[in-house]
């Protein structure tokens, strides 16, 4: 597995990362000690979690797994921001509740310090330099290393980034935003802001939970019962079936397969693969409920995608837009001609 640096930083990180998420809710703690090993032992360094990750546990099964371990070979990435709580500083970006939730993530990975804690997503009811404050004081007590964001749009990502660099206070290193084939709005402006701004960028969901993995195919009239996007169903998260049994994701798998097929990889491979070829992008991140899909997922470094097969991609995944995001105001922008 090759390394990348972090945005500006010179922290190396693992071009894939791993993805907690399901540890603790859909993987048990011996599958996920078995994933995390089988990770490390393929040159991954990079692992991702958060507090809100089954209010905790995925956190206390990644420092369970770090016990004896040499804590400085691995980047250990978390979050705060949602609820932990019912109460009414139990969530939120207040100093209250970040330097609460750093302390209480601190205890479950049972170590000293986090090397990238992301705000996981926005907070409209603190003031910004409240939050910003509050995560670069974090660093300069040595708690955090670096200090990221998740889910924010591109207003509220550059408005952060101008205001910590007017305190003279950390700035954020990265952005952990949705981004896959069937997820490409994040182009229209986060991702220039990143490359402008030198943030990494590592992408949650390159599978779209599921959809883009090669279980799913034009066709089908409903989802396999074993299958995560069954359960998404019925639990109404934002990858179910019925938000996305549409003509859009039919023409994207189609293409997918397609590509997959010429290249000899899987459907996810090359889901992930066009990924690590976005300029942008530092490290997507990989999730997988069992041993047999993180190898899987595994298999999408080392290899790339012809320039041909991006655009084969690229054309298929492509959304219609409008001013000012059409190649009609690009144009503009780039010459001065109307």
């Amino acid at each position: 597995m090759q390394y990348r640096l972090l945005g500006k930083t010179g922290l190396k990180v693992s071009e894939l990362c791993l993805g907690a998420m399901t540890f603790g809710r859909e993987t048990s703690e011996d599958d996920s000690f078995r994933i995390l090993d089988h990770f490390v032992e393929n040159g991954g360094n990079f692992i991702d979690t958060a507090d809100v990750y089954s209010r905790g546990i995925s956190e206390q099964l990644v420092g369970q797994w770090l016990k004896g371990k040499n804590r400085d070979d691995y980047v250990i990435a978390t979050k705060v921001r949602f609820a932990m709580g019912d109460g009414q500083n139990d969530v939120g970006l207040s100093r209250k509740h970040i330097i609460a939730g750093v302390e209480a993530s601190l205890r479950r990975l049972g170590t000293d310090y986090i090397d990238l804690y992301q705000v996981h997503a926005w907070d409209p009811l603190t003031p910004l330099e409240e939050t910003l404050s509050t995560l670069n004081d974090l660093v300069r007590r040595g708690l955090v290393r670096y200090i990221g964001a998740s889910n924010f749009r591109a207003w509220q990502l550059q408005k952060a980034i101008h205001t910590s660099r007017s305190n003279g206070w950390e700035a954020f290193s990265c952005l952990q935003p949705q981004y896959n084939l069937l997820c490409r709005a994040t182009e229209y402006e986060l991702l220039s802001l990143c490359e402008h701004e030198g943030l990494g960028v590592i992408p949650w969901s390159p599978l779209r939970g599921g959809w883009l993995s090669g279980k799913f195919h034009r066709g089908m009239s409903n989802p396999p019962e074993d299958t995560r996007i069954a359960v998404a169903e019925k639990q109404g998260w934002g990858e179910s079936w019925s938000k996305y049994n549409n003509e859009y994701t039919w023409q994207v798998t189609d293409a997918l397969f397609e590509v997959a097929k010429q290249v000899e990889k899987t459907p996810a491979q090359t889901a992930i693969n066009w990924l690590l070829q976005r300029q942008a992008v530092t490290a997507p991140i990989i999730g997988a409920r069992t041993l047999a899909q993180l190898e899987n997922n595994l298999g999408a470094s080392g290899w790339a995608l012809s320039p041909e097969q991006v655009a084969t991609l690229d054309r298929a995944s492509a959304l219609p837009v409008t001013y000012p995001y059409d190649e009609a105001a690009e144009q503009q922008q780039r010459n001065g001609r109307q």
